[in-house]
């Protein structure tokens, strides 16, 4: 799932969305393509997210026939559905040429998809360390405040995901010049392209604000309960690279060999940020209704 998203990323940065034509799943009417890079790069794109479909597919098989843990067959089925709604997402995209929403939506779910595939993961990680029926340690409980202001947290994370994706496919990268103010001013004429980059920009930081207030009940709060402060950390360490990272894409935007890497860190960042807060939904839903969870104590 991890180079499914990191190859669509290379098609979307590189311009390749239209490497095999209008055509899904043929490219320009053939099994094999023609040697361009962009049909090279489309095509790759199609072939790795066909095998994580399959992964995908043989995960939900094993784990629901073959594996007794509940939480483990909702994360195979999430990645599995996920998996396919992003790959007719795909299909959408290319046939309707590339439209803006649906290129959002595309990478909105294939998020949601890695995400899973990350619990999942974890989960199993952690259900083979248990092997043996070794005891789970206690851990001492969350509020329901601290597990309402994760899902909040997550949530809009999410939310904030579809904005930055709303920035690139409708190409108002250039809307806010300037790393700290856009276009010189702190509230531009608002219009067109620099309408969705400032309304990004204001996401994003609103979000560093959301995360560090996260980050401080989940340490200072929790004294005792170190995977949740862990993840806490985390959250703000990846929060904090995620806005340097798009400082440093303002910054690269007219070298387009540099920029090219800076804006896949920038979304490699944020694909690693939501997935540490959707495992800490899942830790502190479990520890807020008093259960000792059984999907990892620890990152």
């Amino acid at each position: 799932m991890f180079l499914a998203t990191m190859g669509g990323l290379v098609v979307t940065k590189s311009g390749s969305g239209l490497g095999c034509g209008t055509e899904w799943p043929l490219c320009h009417g053939k099994f094999v393509p023609a040697y361009t890079i962009s049909s090279l790069i489309e095509y790759s794109h199609r072939a790795i997210s066909a095998l994580a479909g399959l992964t995908a597919l043989f995960s939900f098989i094993g784990f629901i026939f073959f594996n007794k843990h509940r939480e483990l067959k909702v994360y195979a089925s999430l990645t599995l559905l996920f998996v396919l709604v992003q790959a007719v997402m795909g299909a959408l995209a290319v046939v309707f040429s590339q439209s803006a929403p649906i290129m959002a939506l595309h990478f909105g779910f294939a998020m949601i998809a890695f995400a899973s595939s990350s619990m999942m993961a974890l989960g199993a990680r952690r259900m083979d360390q248990q092997k043996g029926d070794l005891p789970i340690p206690d851990e001492p409980p969350v509020s329901k405040g601290m597990r309402n202001l994760t899902w909040f947290a997550t949530i809009y994370t999410y939310m904030v995901v579809y904005t930055g994706a709303f920035v690139t496919h409708t190409d108002s990268r250039g809307g806010c010049s300037g790393v700290l103010l856009c276009n010189g001013s702190i509230l531009p004429e608002l219009s067109g392209g620099v309408a969705v980059a400032f309304f990004h920009r204001v996401a994003a930081y609103s979000l560093l604000i959301v995360i560090a207030v996260l980050a401080h009940y989940a340490y200072r709060r929790h004294p005792y309960n170190p995977g949740i402060r862990k993840l806490g950390v985390t959250a703000i360490v990846f929060i904090i690279m995620q806005i340097l990272s798009g400082m440093l894409n303002i910054v690269t935007m007219k070298v387009p060999e540099w920029y090219f890497f800076s804006s896949m860190l920038h979304t490699l960042l944020i694909q690693i940020l939501f997935g540490v807060l959707c495992y800490m939904s899942v830790r502190v839903w479990q520890l807020s209704r008093g259960t000792r969870g059984k999907i990892g104590q620890d990152l």
